[in-house]
């Protein structure tokens, strides 16, 4: 008798042992998922949020106003003061192409467009952009915005004075081929990556030394200084839109620009 209650003793002692062992295993936490989500949207990304902390410092020490947003498929956009208004000066011409190619739809673009839109883009011509502006009117840049997203666009009645911001022109580029028909987007594409040496400053020549797909426009008009732009490599996708005001040069934005693609880029 006193055998049986070693033995079931014993027994007992190891099923507990053993059932607290697997107890134990089944309580182990699992891998902070939040940990898995940010290493997943650091290998998707062209950027990571140290990068951005170091661009923001940068364009913090700068002299006037400037303003920076960063957008990808896993964020909000972030950056610095993001949500201020800037008159548009000649950014607002990648608008105006959008605007005109949705006027088209699914139909080919005659001849008289294509002299138009082509000089617009790719040499900023302004004379251009008036007469692609009479064609869609404000009416035109306010459905673009609309479909785009954006948030604090304002048309003023002139293509050059509209009011926009860094987030929703990150907001507009990172969008641009859905808001592009199909039958246009490798016309619009074409054109917002053909722009001519002497204005591909700024995040262009931050993107080319770090081998990353841009297209963009930029613009300057009295002491404003912009540039924003889609940039791709490797099936990743990144906008970046710098917004200037009040620099000492336009020499000085254009550096102001480009430093801080770079960091939003290294």
């Amino acid at each position: 008798m006193a055998l049986r209650r070693i033995v079931g003793t014993l027994l007992l002692v190891s099923l507990v042992v053993s059932g607290s062992g697997l107890t134990a295993q089944a309580q182990t936490p699992a891998p902070d998922a939040g940990v898995h989500a940010a290493r997943k949207a650091a290998k998707t990304s062209l950027t990571s949020t140290a990068a951005i902390r170091r661009a923001r410092r940068f364009a913090r020490s700068r002299r006037g106003v400037v303003a920076f947003a960063v957008l990808d498929a896993g964020h909000r956009p972030r950056g610095l003061r993001r949500t201020t208004r800037f008159p548009s000066a000649s950014v607002s011409k990648a608008m105006l192409l959008v605007a005109a190619l949705r006027r088209a739809g699914g139909e080919r673009l005659g001849e008289a467009d294509r002299r138009l839109l082509r000089p617009m883009i790719t040499l900023s011509d302004n004379d251009a952009a008036s007469a692609v502006y009479a064609r869609v009117g404000g009416g035109g840049l306010r459905r673009v915005a609309r479909a785009a997203g954006m948030r604090r666009f304002a048309d003023v009645g002139h293509w050059a004075g509209a009011r926009i911001t860094a987030a929703d022109q990150a907001r507009f580029f990172l969008s641009i081929d859905k808001l592009v028909p199909a039958a246009h987007r490798r016309y619009a594409r074409k054109l917002l990556s053909s722009i001519v040496t002497s204005q591909r400053w700024g995040i262009a020549r931050a993107a080319r030394r770090e081998r990353v797909k841009v297209f963009f426009k930029g613009g300057w008009r009295n002491g404003i200084t912009h540039q924003v732009a889609l940039l791709e490599r490797g099936g990743r996708r990144l906008a970046l839109a710098v917004l200037t005001s009040g620099s000492p040069s336009m020499g000085y934005a254009e550096e102001t620009i480009e430093r801080i693609a770079s960091r939003v880029l290294d």
